[in-house]
């Protein structure tokens, strides 16, 4: 049985950045590359980052039960087809999903043994000189996805792992941690020292040992930064 991971995050956290190094150290892992309604965007490919389809392929798709989640973020569709989860499965690999709030909700009420992992900016100043640094957007949009990670944030209590993504280097091998660390767990093997070492940092992100760390970055957001599990 596969095991699935969703990584969530604000956009601007860093989060594509981070799969991206933790592909290139892990084996055995599958990417779900979510549809979406939305336009390509600079030098986007088609089945690379996205794959692009209209409202109506997306609507009949949705028609049809073959979302794993979906969702309508910015007035634009984003989802994952359960084709992904099967065709890991069939390869023995296991399966992370890039997915918003709303969609890891949807997949762990289906997926309850699914592992989440919720990827925090170090503060709000950091944020939004990620987010125009990349030149991508405009000052509305800078603006709404600041307010749109505010409220995205206070939702941190509903995942499993906390990771704060301040030192690229440190957070891929927090994230290379679960990975490992939950297939560690779920194999029954007993761990060698090295992996003695991952499990243990694995666990020094989960939720109960990550709260009062998260408690400086929600304030910086103005958010509330009381718990809410």
């Amino acid at each position: 049985m596969s095991i699935v991971f969703i990584v969530s995050a604000p956009s601007g956290s860093g989060k594509s950045t981070l799969v991206s190094e933790l592909f290139k150290v892990t084996k055995n892992l599958d990417f779900s590359i979510s549809y979406t309604t939305r336009p390509p965007r600079g030098s986007e490919q088609n089945g690379k980052e996205y794959f692009f389809v209209t409202k109506d392929q997306f609507e009949t798709m949705i028609a049809a039960d073959e979302f794993l989640e979906y969702a309508n973020v910015f007035g634009n569709y984003y989802g994952t087809a359960k084709r992904f989860l099967r065709e890991a499965e069939a390869r023995g690999n296991d399966l992370l999903l890039d997915i918003d709030v709303q969609g890891a909700q949807q997949v762990k009420t289906k997926l309850p043994d699914a592992v989440s992992i919720f990827i925090l900016p170090p503060d709000r100043k950091t944020l939004e000189w990620r987010l125009r640094s990349r030149g991508q957007d405009p000052e509305a949009m800078i603006r709404r996805r600041l307010d749109n990670a505010r409220r995205e944030i206070e939702n941190y209590p509903k995942y499993g792992y906390i990771l704060i993504n301040e030192k690229l280097e440190r957070a891929t091998d927090e994230l290379k941690a679960v990975v490992l660390a939950e297939r560690m767990m779920r194999s029954g093997a007993k761990p060698s020292p090295e992996e003695l070492r991952l499990l243990e940092m694995a666990q020094s992100i989960q939720l109960e040992k990550a709260r009062a760390r998260v408690r400086p970055i929600l304030e910086s957001f103005g958010a509330d930064g009381s718990d809410k599990s």
